[in-house]
């Protein structure tokens, strides 16, 4: 029994279980003794069936006149080859038949032998004397008819009647008539010259149904006795599910017990109906005495059944109420272990509201925390309460357990009452430091404004007496404001609030009391300097103000001024909602009108507790949105009565267009903000908090990366009615998506926070902390925006992590310019850039093209196909591209591949440049510590300097075969770099000049030369190729100045830089010369006739190829320092 709630037997119980037991022995009293009289191996009907069909003896239910059983053996010839065993189970069966108080009688025996001889008749005689198991009263034997065989009869059995040894009477009868006279005709069957109607088939179907009914109620009886004993006996579960399943076992076993008794009446009442219907067809014909003592049998346990059902049922409805109100109690004992175990919970996170907070905002919050706490609370106080209710229910309807149900209904009660005391308790506290709180904000306010105030009044209109006047009256009016914002008594805050006294919040009281008594003594010093000026003005004061810039008014009016005027509340809450902007500007005044460095400290001190506050209140809301999204959004996915409102492409995605937003809600709330908390007093050491936790700030990468999975997934189902529905509950005003961008907003808003504070603290203590915490938080979000980027790479069949750490990603304008011939046009030389998107890793630099996509939000974000990716390796820079300081060169393979790079500004040039460097320098670095281990080996393996006297192109060549001969070597340094290519002088008299690299004369000829027809192509020209004589926009340079009317509208002089701007209509070119910045409209002839003579084309130099002779300008300081190292190796 659980929880000592043992169930106790009833008396109305105990005595329906012991009438039901009666009833059942009864009924099998019945079955056995009524048709069965005999103990030893009951025989029935069914089991001597072919010994009864053959007829040598039945009984006819005829009666002697003292009402003795009649047992007739009709004549059958083949008596004497009957077995023994089947002559005795007929005669044990048909002695048992009659009632023990007719059988006590004695049977008569009736043997006739009319048909047979003498000598059968003795056999029949001594064989029914030798096994007749009953008492005999008579027997009487129809002798043989045949003159011979009776008179052999008469004189064989006067001589022989000793040998029969029976202890009754046998009487030889002659003839029919002479038996009459011993038992009456209406007793005998027809056979034998009565009346009585017998038909054995008839006989044996009746005693076969008969008993086959009588066994059936014995079975009965035993399985209900059975059944009852096992109900009584049933130990009740101590759990809701075991006493379930008892309930359910006992009463499938009911409804069976309750089917066979319906059966066994079923049965009863058909054999009933077999036994009447003989005398329905013979209305004048008498039942036998056998058919009444049937009947009888019959009737009485048909009777019998019915009143064990009786018994039963009410012995059934006993224990089921016993076994209902088990389950009753053990829904209640779990029910009531599940509310008391949330109950402790809930009283457990109660004595957890420790904190008074530190802030008026924080103890708002607090307050809202707590009121979020009781209303989630409710729930369980209120299941808490029903459930006290239903245990009283319980006792009203006399439950068995009333004595554990009732201590369990007291407890529940109080632990609610204790709960909401507990609750009320903290919220009086809690009250009581918001009030503490708003003083201490009222009279901290009250200090900035007066430290505004200080810090705006111009010094130089104090000079006068008017001004020094007017300013004293203005300090007075504000000073006449602290009555209702200070703190008046310090010692009856102490004693009003003692009770959420903390250590932390005495000390701030103390504080902001001694930085009321400060600005006070600072109204105090100038009220003293401005009575001082107001009172001596014996003659005039020239005020000299430093530069005009000084004299600017204040945007604002003064503080106390603000204080005193009839929009005093408006005004007010302007002040507190000021921007920093603002407030700068007047501490800014205040300084060149004071020149106080105290004055400016406790100006930058506000300003700095502005940002704190600012950071903390927006990481409150930040917090709140958070886990309004989390319970309002995530949690009813799981909710089974939200299901049917989730269409099919949202379930089971919560992942998906959540992401991690739980992992960042448990970090902030958690974390973060209580520690930024800590920081409320000190916000210039707010960084130390930021640098603490940014390993765990890396969590917002994972949120970033899979916001466009989580875009595309609201969009599909964003007109889902679970939405709307969550929406609606939670009363917001804007969807669910603005709600998922929250994180995204937040990691950079902490950058700005970042940069505001630092400009309030360069000259505090935390300052470099918070410098690093800000390079930090840049850093993520690089590495956010980064990450952003590489996943939206489409078309790399390898692994983007094998690649290593991505240092920088970026757009750029391309140009190739390759030393081999190659298949298609689109690799050849490029004269008009391509738009690529390279992305460096440690180990390789990455190609792709930028393809926006249609959509909105984050599906209209850029996407990267795989152009090509070279092994860093095999890959050399030079730094400075001659004619365009945004452009530098990457090559690969000693240039057997080239690639101009053009920046979008100098600085990312620089920052490009400086990384590659680093990883190139990383590199010879590791060669240089693994040639130390391989020094043999690669003096045998590496290639010796070139000669100087030795064309580039054969050294590149030569450099080629020997990387095409060693690939898997990992000390091969031909990628740094290669030798300084020499730069060739432009030819004379061509007009526009273009320079060409020494590389790109191929040594067979199949190359491509800078001489030769070019080609431009750019991403949408890939598949094809631009006519010849096509001018293209670009800087040029001018050799030639044969027409005049061009030199004379430019201005223009030989060696002059042009930039052909764009085209015009009518075949007109904006062309603008550089050198002067003259502009003007060129016919698109005049410059093909001014530029060349033998072709217009051949001759020009566009963008590309001023970039092309770029390369030749000296490479990197890494590809010299790996030349080196490569003579190092050698020598």
């Amino acid at each position: 029994m659980g929880d000592g709630a043992a169930a106790r037997i009833s008396v109305a119980e105990m005595k329906s279980y012991y009438l039901f037991c009666e009833w059942c022995s009864w009924l099998l009293s019945v079955a056995e003794d009524e048709i069965m009289h005999h103990d030893i191996s009951p025989l029935c009907a069914a089991d001597i069936r072919d010994q009864l069909q053959k007829r040598f003896a039945y009984l006819s239910g005829g009666r002697g006149q003292d009402g003795s059983p009649v047992i007739t053996f009709p004549d059958y010839p083949a008596f004497g080859d009957v077995p023994d065993q089947d002559f005795q189970n007929v005669m044990t069966y048909l002695t048992s038949i009659p009632s023990l108080q007719d059988a006590g009688i004695g049977f008569i025996l009736v043997i006739d032998r009319r048909q047979d001889r003498w000598t059968s008749v003795k056999a029949s005689i001594l064989r029914i004397a030798a096994s007749f198991p009953a008492n005999l009263q008579l027997v009487l034997v129809l002798r043989p008819t045949g003159f011979f065989q009776r008179t052999l009869s008469d004189l064989a059995f006067r001589f022989n009647r000793d040998d029969f040894k029976m202890k009754v009477p046998v009487i030889m009868l002659s003839s029919v008539p002479e038996l009459h006279g011993y038992i009456d005709k209406s007793q005998l069957t027809e056979d034998l010259g009565g009346t009585l109607a017998y038909c054995h088939s008839r006989w044996l179907r009746h005693r076969t149904a008969i008993e086959s009914f009588a066994l059936l109620v014995k079975q009965t009886a035993q399985m209900l006795q059975t059944f009852g004993t096992e109900l009584a006996e049933t130990e009740l579960p101590n759990d809701v599910q075991s006493t379930s399943s008892v309930l359910l076992a006992h009463t499938e076993k009911k409804d069976r017990a309750k089917e066979d008794m319906r059966l066994a009446l079923v049965e009863g009442r058909r054999v009933l109906e077999s036994i009447h219907e003989p005398l329905a067809r013979s209305p004048d014909q008498s039942p036998n005495q056998d058919q009444l003592d049937s009947q009888s049998t019959v009737h009485r346990l048909l009777a019998q059944l019915n009143e064990t059902e009786a018994a039963f049922d009410e012995f059934w409805a006993k224990h089921q109420q016993k076994l209902e109100q088990c389950l009753q109690l053990r829904h209640f004992e779990q029910d009531f272990r599940e509310v008391k175990s949330a109950l402790d919970v809930l009283a457990q996170k109660v004595t957890t509201f420790t904190d008074v907070g530190n802030s008026l905002a924080h103890v708002q919050h607090l307050l809202k925390d707590l009121t979020s706490f009781e209303e989630k609370s409710s729930a369980a106080v209120q299941r808490a309460r029903t459930l006290s209710q239903e245990g009283e229910r319980l006792i009203e309807h006399k439950h068995y357990a009333v004595d554990s149900i009732r201590p369990k209904c007291h407890e529940l009660r109080h632990l609610c009452d204790q709960f909401a005391a507990d609750v009320e308790r903290r919220r009086g506290l809690l009250g009581k430091s918001l009030e503490l709180h708003g003083l201490l904000e009222a009279s901290m306010k009250w200090c900035d404004e007066g430290i505004y105030l200080l810090a705006s009044q111009p010094v130089d209109k104090c000079q006068s007496q008017d001004g020094a006047e007017a300013a004293l009256q203005e300090l007075e009016r504000f000073l006449e404001t602290g009555a209702e914002n200070k703190i008046q008594e310090l010692s009856k805050i102490f004693q009003d609030y003692e009770p959420i006294l903390t250590k932390d919040l005495l000390e701030h009281v103390q504080r902001v009391f001694q930085k009321q008594e400060s600005v006070e003594e600072m109204f105090h010093r100038r009220q003293a300097s401005l009575k001082k000026l107001a009172a001596k003005q014996t003659r005039p004061v020239q005020p000299v103000a430093p530069r005009p810039e000084a004299l600017t008014k204040s945007p604002c009016p003064s503080p106390g001024i603000r204080r005193g005027s009839e929009n005093h509340s408006s005004e007010g809450s302007a002040l507190r909602r000021g921007p920093y902007r603002r407030a700068k500007s007047e501490v800014s005044e205040g300084r060149q009108g004071r020149g106080g460095s105290t004055g400016d400290e406790e100006s930058l001190a506000v300003l700095r507790r502005h940002v704190m506050k600012e950071l903390l209140d927006t990481e409150r809301v930040y917090v709140e949105e958070l886990l309004c999204v989390l319970e309002g959004y995530a949690a009813e996915m799981d909710n089974p009565l939200m299901t049917h409102l989730i269409s099919t492409g949202l379930q089971n995605k919560k992942d998906i267009l959540f992401g991690n937003m739980e992992e960042i809600y448990h970090f902030h709330n958690r974390i973060f903000l209580r520690e930024l908390e800590n920081y409320t007093d000190c916000p210039e050491l707010v960084g130390r908090c930021f640098l603490e936790r940014m390993e765990e700030f890396q969590i917002y990468e994972k949120y970033c990366q899979n916001k466009p999975r989580s875009e595309s997934l609201w969009r599909q189902c964003s007109d889902c009615p679970f939405f709307q529905e969550c929406q609606k509950k939670l009363d917001h005003k804007l969807s669910l998506d603005s709600y998922l961008l929250k994180p995204v907003q937040r990691i950079t808003k902490y950058q700005l926070l970042l940069k505001e504070m630092l400009k309030y603290s360069k000259s505090c203590e935390g300052a470099e902390d918070l410098q690093e915490a800000l390079s930090s938080i840049l850093g993520i979000l690089k590495a956010v925006n980064d990450s952003m980027h590489l996943i939206a790479i489409t078309g790399y069949e390898g692994n983007l992590s094998d690649l290593g750490r991505l240092l920088m990603q970026g757009s750029f304008s391309v140009w190739t310019d390759h030393k081999r011939g190659h298949a298609k046009v689109k690799d050849l030389a490029r004269f008009k850039p391509m738009q690529r998107h390279l992305f460096l890793h440690e180990k390789a630099v990455l190609f792709c093209k930028r393809r926006e996509e249609n959509g909105e939000g984050y599906e209209k974000a850029p996407s990267y196909s795989y152009k090509q990716s070279l092994n860093m390796t095999a890959v050399g820079i030079t730094e400075n591209v001659k004619g365009d300081a945004k452009k530098f060169e990457i090559w690969y393979n000693a240039r057997e591949e080239v690639y101009i790079i053009q920046a979008p500004t100098p600085e990312i040039k620089a920052a490009w440049v400086s990384e590659i460097r680093k990883v190139l320098t990383s590199q010879l670095q590791a060669c240089r510590e693994a040639s130390q281990h391989r020094a043999l080996e690669q003096s045998q393996s590496l290639p010796l300097p070139t000669p100087a006297g030795t064309s580039p192109s054969k050294a590149s060549t030569r450099n080629i075969k020997k990387l095409e001969e060693r690939k898997t070597d990992p000390l091969s340094l031909e990628g740094y770099g290669g030798p300084t290519p020499q730069q060739r002088a432009p030819e004379k008299g061509k007009g526009w000049s273009k320079t060409s690299h020494p590389s790109e004369t191929p040594e067979d000829n199949d190359g491509w030369s800078s001489t030769e027809e070019p080609v431009n192509s750019s991403d949408a020209e890939e598949e094809g190729r631009a006519g010849p004589g096509k001018l293209v926009p670009g800087r040029y340079t001018v050799t030639r100045l044969d027409e005049k009317g061009v030199s004379d509208v430019l201005a223009l002089r030989s060696g002059d830089e042009v930039e052909l701007v764009q085209e015009g209509d009518e075949g007109l070119w904006c062309v603008r010369n550089l050198s002067s910045g003259v502009e003007g409209w060129v016919p698109a002839h005049s410059l093909s006739t001014l530029l060349c003579q033998g072709g217009p084309v051949g001759c020009l130099s566009s963008p590309e190829s001023s970039a092309g002779s770029a390369v030749l300008s000296p490479s990197s300081s890494c590809s010299e320092s790996c030349t080196a190292a490569l003579a190092d190796l050698q020598g």
